[in-house]
């Protein structure tokens, strides 16, 4: 296969990378923390957070998840969000817990997102509240 996107690559940006140099994407996440702390990781509507914040928050969240919910390793998580802030840190908070993350779009009617839950075998959900009410019409009927 030809790889012609490979001419845009700016100077000193690698043509292929090495996927054993990471043992999981939250190693890579917290390469990236330690390396770029200050800088912006996710700007979102004009609000800016670092990669110091992001450390910081998803250590938070992947803790609640474990401690206060007390979910087993290797459950899985719903995130049920558009693209904001709380995204990101849903997203790596759960992996650097040993979780897997399931996708749930957040325009789905509730029989999609029942489906969904059913067949993904998730057993919490995080949700931004513009789409709690459709998982308040399906959760007493999933194991969420």
């Amino acid at each position: 296969m030809q790889r012609i996107w490979l001419a845009r690559y700016p100077p000193g940006i690698p043509a292929d990378v090495d996927v054993a140099a990471y043992r999981s994407i939250g190693a890579v996440f917290e390469m990236s923390a330690a390396k770029f702390g200050p800088r912006a990781a996710f700007v979102n509507m004009g609000t800016a957070i670092s990669y110091s914040e992001m450390e910081r928050l998803t250590r938070d969240f992947a803790a609640y998840l474990q401690g206060v919910l007390k979910l087993p390793r290797g459950a899985r998580i719903a995130l049920m969000m558009p693209n904001v802030l709380q995204y990101p840190i849903a997203l790596f908070g759960a992996l650097r817990a040993g979780y897997t993350v399931v996708n749930c779009n957040p325009l789905y009617t509730p029989r999609e997102l029942k489906h969904q839950l059913e067949d993904s075998g998730a057993e919490a959900i995080v949700v931004v509240e513009n789409f709690a009410w459709v998982v308040e019409q399906v959760i007493a009927a999933t194991k969420v």
